[in-house]
């Protein structure tokens, strides 16, 4: 297998295992390196495999129907990756602070389905950074943090 090829698998097992319906954090200590850049336009940077832990338990406790899954084929160049995806869920969780437009209250009922784009670049087999830019007009708006005009 190529380098990409190695690459893809990598990322693929990561979106599977930490997005996919059934969260493993596992994977994070296994694939993100101890120093990782986890970076989505609607969330704080975060860096470090237990930062990027606690996002995503807060997350998935706010959300506990999250689910994302990729659209498109997964596309390989050198150390970077780039996926297409969409996905959401439900809030029925607890409060949820992390949106930089703002926070929701515990268990709110809404729903969230929007997509993305997200570039990862990996080093000697482990994810270094993963860059998102995510519709999060569309998601933002369907949990009432920002009205359209």
């Amino acid at each position: 297998m190529s380098k990409e090829d190695d690459n893809k698998a990598i990322v693929g097992r990561w979106f599977t295992s930490l997005w996919g319906e059934n969260c493993d954090l596992g994977i994070v200590d296994e694939l993100a390196a101890p120093d990782m850049l986890f970076k989505y336009s609607l969330h704080e940077p975060r860096r470090g495999r237990e930062d990027i832990k606690e996002y995503m338990t807060d997350f998935r406790a706010a959300f506990p129907d999250l689910n994302f899954q990729g659209v498109a084929e997964l596309i390989a160049e050198g150390d970077y990756v780039v996926a297409q995806w969409e996905g959401g869920g439900t809030h029925t969780g607890p409060a949820f602070s992390d949106f930089l437009a703002g926070a929701l209250p515990a268990a709110t009922g809404r729903k969230m389905h929007f997509t993305g784009t997200t570039v990862l670049r990996l080093k000697d087999g482990q994810i270094a950074e993963e860059l998102g830019l995510d519709d999060g007009v569309t998601a933002l708006t369907q949990l009432g943090l920002m009205k359209t005009v």
